[in-house]
């Protein structure tokens, strides 16, 4: 259990599976560059961001909701949690001003395409734990909304997924208390990092031969 002072960004798990260095230099060395994917993602966020709550027949629209897990040692804002109206003997929770039980959902948007979604789908699933910490009922699947394509793409919470979040969540908080960065991997991902600059993947490998083995590694990918 962790406590409120070592909380860590939520959005932190997904930077952390798609690049530990990258999560150490953001949040340990406190190192952010914008760039034009960064200044997009935020542009796509101002409506989720904004607080506006819409109903839609059998579905409750709530924006930017507070989350945080003690269990995980995380918190932050969830872009957009519909709550969808379930039956009566089905797990959920009452909501203000509506009749029976509603299930949370949680929606996170991205800019990107349909690519690289595992720090995405990470991301939406440690929202999930959150919402099943605070709320104390089952939340089984959720959406990504991909900014690039214009297309919702649902996601299932599995067994191994959550897995892989929780053992990332305990991981990237060793990384945070130990303060040291590690190594840098170069590949294709990193020609839209907005720390590029500071990580220069290609000029901090250690020798000749691990760069010529990264470039072979990013031609393969």
């Amino acid at each position: 259990m962790y406590t409120e002072e070592q909380l860590l960004p939520l959005s932190a798990v997904g930077q952390y599976i798609h690049c530990p260095r990258r999560f150490a230099l953001l949040h340990v060395e406190q190192q952010w560059e914008d760039n034009c994917f960064t200044v997009e993602g935020k542009i796509l966020h101002e409506k989720a961001d904004s607080g506006v709550k819409e109903s839609r027949g059998s579905i409750r629209i709530i924006r930017s909701i507070r989350l945080r897990s003690y269990e995980l040692g995380v918190t932050g804002i969830a872009d957009v949690v519909e709550f969808h109206r379930v039956l009566s003997e089905e797990n959920g929770v009452p909501l203000p001003k509506a009749l029976g039980k509603w299930r949370p959902f949680p929606v996170e948007y991205k800019r990107g395409a349909a690519k690289n979604q595992d720090g995405y789908k990470a991301q939406l699933c440690l929202q999930a734990l959150c919402l099943e910490e605070m709320l104390k009922v089952p939340v089984p699947e959720g959406a990504l909304f991909l900014g690039e394509k214009q297309c919702r793409i649902k996601v299932d919470f599995t067994s191994v997924l959550r897995v892989q979040v929780i053992e990332s969540c305990h991981a990237m908080h060793r990384l945070f208390v130990s303060g040291i960065t590690p190594p840098p991997t170069f590949g294709k991902w990193c020609a839209s990092c907005s720390v590029v600059e500071d990580c220069m993947p290609k000029l901090t490998c250690h020798s000749a031969k691990c760069w010529l083995e990264q470039e072979l590694k990013a031609i393969d990918s």
